[in-house]
């Protein structure tokens, strides 16, 4: 399975709203000049996000997008499934002999464990390969 600029950069989209989460809209262009994306590709990738209510619009000189939900509410598996779609590691597993159809039925598993159990506030409180909590050492 390979996950697209479409899932990489929606997720970047949801990050960044979630870390001005209460904090009201925030703009694609804003998003875009951050994290050194195109806008227009922003924008094609926020109509499906909205259209499942994961995020809102508001109009106006100061509006922008917000999530529909607290942060802890929305999975990476949710997003990535409304810009990728299903989650399949392959094509025509009824095909395949058991052995193999086995295998990936337990990779698409694993995966979608993953996504579905990290959260957006699991996401952007992740800094720079380490969560917020070091360990704490004690000599």
């Amino acid at each position: 399975m390979k996950i697209s600029t479409k899932g990489r950069y929606g997720l970047t989209i949801m990050i960044e709203l979630a870390r001005s989460y209460g904090e009201g809209p925030v703009s694609l262009k804003t998003i875009a000049r951050e994290n050194h994306l195109s806008e227009h590709y922003l924008e094609q990738l926020v109509a499906p996000l909205r259209n499942a209510s994961l995020v809102k619009s508001i109009r106006g000189a100061y509006g922008g997008y917000m999530l529909a939900k607290e942060p802890d509410q929305i999975t990476a598996g949710d997003v990535i499934r409304i810009l990728e779609g299903p989650i399949t590691p392959v094509e025509g597993i009824e095909d395949e002999e058991p052995a193999k159809q086995a295998l990936w039925i337990r990779i698409r598993d694993a995966v979608k464990n993953v996504l579905d159990t990290t959260t957006l506030e699991d996401l952007m409180k992740h800094e720079d390969g380490e969560s917020q909590e070091p360990y704490m050492f004690y000599i």
